[in-house]
């Protein structure tokens, strides 16, 4: 099991890596080794920091 940072919670844990496993799907390169599915590169990028939200930064809020 892949867990979320520490200071990441479950729900931006699993909204983060599906926003990064449909960049994988669409061509980019995974930022970790391995031989795994595209669902399980995204959360190990996520999850050992590989990855993060982009925030607005007016309003401190995703941008989508």
């Amino acid at each position: 099991m892949i867990r979320p940072p520490d200071q990441m919670g479950t729900f931006q844990f699993v909204v983060l890596a599906a926003l990064r496993a449909a960049q994988l799907t669409r061509g980019c390169r995974p930022r970790v080794e391995g031989d795994h599915s595209t669902a399980v590169f995204a959360q190990m990028e996520v999850s050992e920091g590989k990855v993060s939200a982009m925030l607005d930064t007016v309003d401190d809020v995703p941008v989508e």
